[in-house]
């Protein structure tokens, strides 16, 4: 216990507190896999943390801690994809076994893309502060998924693992499902027992805790686990922090899942006892590989934000998980600005111009519930003027963001549907909030905004053929085509008309 006091107080010291995995390789459980975009995981790694890739010209760099022991150095991200999107095409293993997380490959499930593949995250959804210095986490929207299904060190069989990983508390849905951990080394559903990964989210339909959640639970493949064998844990606590500390640990016939807010207390304990004992989860048959943002056998309708987590060797104790989470705390995990470009005020009427070559007379506005650009200028009639101007609200799913409700049709809000923009009376569920939630950034092109989605961030408003989408700098729509993209997704905000 003295050593792992020692290792948090050496941590503490640093640059910001590194050293996770020290921590647990002085308990006995040494870490098999480390992944995270914010900060090294060991007090002397100075590797790659992950690596971006711009669209404008494809080609990637890689991101480093700013020292060893620290936190990434999110100024080289920032230079390298000014006047564009990147996505994280790596997750690098900081353990030193090559274990790094790279685009789900297709599974039972297939990915979004034409070739089956999962989709990449943004390189810039969830920016952050640790110890006041800028990084980014991994936005995972659905269809969006990494994996590593040729493992090394990490726990088969039923032999001893433990897990912890750091996610955004407010980023989550019902979907299946949002794991960090042990699963399938084929991409398919194997059979009960296959998997041992941490879940995070609200879905219902193998188990679930106290209160409306979201809930940590065990995904074992066939169930999602908040206890035993009955189908609510009320041990199991919704927990709703901003950060949110969450642990699973397995070994033969005995299993827990522990919880807390990784910005200040210590870790509570959800469930600590026997493995479920229906048919298949005792002994267990875990294959080893790892995934993040999905199921085992890649369903991909799950959301949520990963910051960091490990994989260990052995079935770490209280006392070094403990030691972690201090260590957690002493990071100081902070949010920070999601917007950029020039600001917007809540309560303002605003108009947005488009500033493609083709277009520069035209504004966003709606047509009943369609959403296009039409030509507006001081003498157009007075309906028109209203339903090209739009009032600046709040984000309704995120209150760091904006949402933009119509100045004609009172209670109704821009939002995508299947990435098109529209007009949309707001039905107060939390997938319309999230669908209207935008976070206005820096125009691409230099000039004005681009609008991005919040919970599609690799995704802004983009005038194609006078039609409004929420498009992505290339993909499987046409909407998303390369050509033009900067000058389509950026907006000259002025004043209202109306």
């Amino acid at each position: 216990m003295h050593a792992l006091l020692a290792l948090v107080l050496l941590a503490t010291s640093s640059l910001v507190a590194a050293g996770p995995c020290d921590i647990y390789a002085s308990g006995g459980t040494p870490c098999v896999a480390a992944h995270s975009t914010t900060r090294a995981l060991f007090n002397a790694y100075s590797g790659v943390l992950y690596q971006v890739r711009r669209s404008s010209d494809k080609a990637v760099t890689n991101i480093s801690p700013l020292s060893a022991g620290g936190v990434a150095n999110a100024a080289t991200q920032d230079s390298f994809c000014a006047n564009t999107t990147c996505v994280i095409t790596t997750i690098f293993d900081q353990s030193g076994r090559g274990n790094h997380l790279t685009q789900a490959p297709p599974g039972g499930f297939n990915g979004p893309a034409a070739n089956g593949f999962d989709n990449l995250a943004s390189a810039t959804g969830a920016p952050v502060t640790l110890n006041g210095h800028k990084a980014y986490g991994v936005f995972i929207p659905p269809g969006t998924g990494y994996r590593n299904n040729a493992a090394s060190g990490t726990a088969k069989g039923d032999a001893a693992q433990g897990m912890y990983a750091i996610f955004d508390g407010t980023h989550f849905n019902g979907g299946c499902c949002f794991d960090y951990g042990n699963a399938e080394t084929s991409s398919r559903d194997t059979g009960a027992g296959h998997m041992e990964a941490i879940y995070f989210g609200d879905i219902t339909v193998w188990g679930s805790g106290s209160g409306k959640g979201p809930w940590i639970m065990a995904d074992l493949e066939n169930g999602l686990f908040s206890g035993p064998n009955v189908h609510l844990n009320t041990g199991d606590q919704s927990i709703t922090s901003r950060f949110v500390t969450a642990v699973v640990k397995g070994q033969p016939n005995h299993w827990a899942i522990r919880g807390a807010n990784a910005q200040s207390g210590s870790l509570s304990t959800f469930w600590d006892g026997a493995r479920p004992t229906v048919a298949g989860y005792n002994p267990m048959s875990k294959e080893g590989a790892i995934i993040l943002g999905i199921g085992g056998d890649n369903s991909i309708g799950a959301q949520g934000t990963f910051y960091e987590g490990v994989m260990t060797s052995g079935f770490p104790s209280d006392a070094t998980e403990n030691s972690v989470q201090a260590n957690i705390v002493a990071a100081k995990y902070a949010t920070t600005s999601m917007t950029s470009g020039p600001a917007l005020t809540v309560g303002s009427s605003i108009s947005l111009r488009a500033t493609t070559a083709c277009c520069t007379t035209r504004f966003l506005a709606h047509t009943g519930a369609a959403v296009n650009t039409q030509v507006v200028t001081s003498s157009s009639a007075t309906t028109l003027k209203q339903q090209a101007s739009w009032s600046v609200r709040t984000g309704l799913g995120n209150s760091a963001c904006f949402s933009f409700e119509s100045r004609d049709t009172p209670g109704s809000f821009l939002r995508h549907t299947a990435f098109v923009l529209e007009l949309s009376a707001n039905d107060g569920s939390k997938q319309f909030h999230e669908d209207a939630t935008f976070c206005p950034q820096a125009g691409l092109n230099g000039q004005g905004n681009s609008v991005r989605s919040w919970n599609h961030p690799t995704r802004s408003f983009r005038n194609f053929n006078n039609t409004l989408f929420v498009a992505s700098h290339g993909g499987v729509h046409d909407f998303d085509a390369t050509a033009s993209f900067n000058d389509d997704v950026s907006w000259v905000v002025s004043a209202g008309f109306a």
